[in-house]
């Protein structure tokens, strides 16, 4: 067996006649323990923070979204659309028009996104089972479906024949206005369904038949401003990308989940990384007890490192002992803390101990990267502990 490796196992496992040295190395174990613990449950925290967060955007977002990269809109020739339903990983695909619009609502108005869909937007995105109340729009209607947020702006409520919900849109051209009242389109619909998503999402879009948004813009029957994909699991995202950008010659923009929502995603990045170096930190401040237990080791242990330097081990192999003392004890005391912490985190998933609200549990996400993530902190700065505590060792300590 090695022999620094069977000196640093025998003083990990024996206790010292020293009662003082005993106490600071039970405090440095479970300064290691508690540390990882925290680090490892408050990874799993935000990651289903995050995952909770992602959820509503989710709902709402396809897996691939084309859009025009020279202008609102385009036209989709029936020959692309030929070859967009070839595209091997391609589960289905749905047209859309997105364009801010005036809403007016008896005294009320406010300006807001009517997006025009197909028939296909719901298996797109399943935005059905967010119906809050009324049901979905018919194909080829007046109908439409509202965001909680923007019904409770208006005090509106569903199939309102009396009183319809109108639409404005500004008509294309150029030069100036000279009669208000020609400068703009209007048509009225008859909201039959609110979904509710979240606050932000709820009054962000009305949804609308995609034929009554190109009759309202003025479009033609093949003008649309982008198309939505579901994509195959496990589908190769750049081969589609690239066969999509030979279909329409490089003049559109394709963006995926994570790039519809950036500023979220660098948000909840940002947020994750912050409080990892803040745990980080209390795991270095925990991990001065160990540099200091070692400390105190080597200097109870200074009778037998003289010994065994005069029986012919070198320096090196003397800093090794506690080197790999420490950095054992790292391990242990990281593995130890990252069962209880898996534990918890289990615990929290089955039985929901901690709730945000009496309906809601507070979220958390077990996942092999923060296993990974947890243990390398732990080892990589017992190790540096470690390091900077065996380097006592010296031969003027021995003298």
């Amino acid at each position: 067996m090695n022999f620094p490796l069977y000196i640093a196992k025998r003083y990990i496992f024996s206790s010292s006649k020293n009662n003082a040295i005993n106490i600071i190395n039970r405090i440095a174990s479970m300064g290691i323990i508690v540390g990882t613990m925290a680090l490892f449950v408050v990874l799993s925290v935000f990651s289903g923070l995050k995952v909770f967060s992602l959820s509503f955007t989710n709902e709402i977002d396809p897996d691939l979204k084309l859009t025009s990269t020279y202008g609102k809109s385009f036209l989709l020739t029936p020959d692309q659309e030929k070859q967009i339903k070839k595209i091997d990983g391609v589960a289905s695909y749905t047209k859309i028009i997105e364009e801010r619009v005036l809403f007016l609502f008896k005294d009320k108005q406010q300006v807001t996104y009517l997006k025009g869909i197909d028939s296909l937007y719901p298996v797109v995105n399943d935005i059905k089972k967010k119906l809050f109340n009324g049901q979905w729009l018919k194909p080829d209607s007046f109908q439409v479906v509202i965001g909680y947020g923007l019904a409770q702006n208006f005090s509106m409520g569903i199939l309102d024949f009396e009183n319809p919900l109108q639409i404005f849109a500004p008509k294309p051209g150029k030069g100036a206005i000279e009669n208000p009242e020609e400068a703009f389109t209007k048509i009225d619909v008859l909201p039959v369904g609110i979904y509710s998503i979240s606050e932000d999402l709820d009054s962000k879009y009305v949804f609308a038949d995609l034929s009554l948004v190109q009759e309202l813009l003025i479009y033609k029957p093949n003008q649309i401003s982008g198309i939505e994909f579901k994509l195959k699991e496990n589908a190769d995202e750049n081969a589609i990308k690239n066969q999509l950008n030979s279909i329409f010659k490089n003049k559109i923009t394709l963006k995926n989940r994570a790039q519809l929502n950036e500023s979220l995603y660098r948000m909840l990045n940002t947020e994750n990384i912050a409080v990892y170096l803040i745990f980080t930190l209390v795991i270095i401040v925990a991990l001065f007890n160990l540099i200091g237990a070692l400390i105190m080791m080597i200097l109870e242990k200074k009778g037998n490192l003289k010994t065994l330097f005069n029986l012919g081990s070198d320096i090196g192999d003397l800093r090794k002992i506690f080197l790999l003392q420490g950095t054992l004890l790292s391990v242990f005391g990281g593995l130890i803390g990252l069962a209880l912490g898996i534990i918890l985190v289990i615990l929290q998933q089955k039985f929901e101990l901690i709730m945000i609200t009496p309906t809601l549990a507070y979220p958390v996400v077990f996942t092999v990267e923060n296993v990974l993530i947890v243990m390398a902190t732990i080892i990589s700065l017992g190790f540096v502990a470690s390091l900077i505590a065996s380097s006592r060792v010296s031969k003027k300590l021995l003298d």
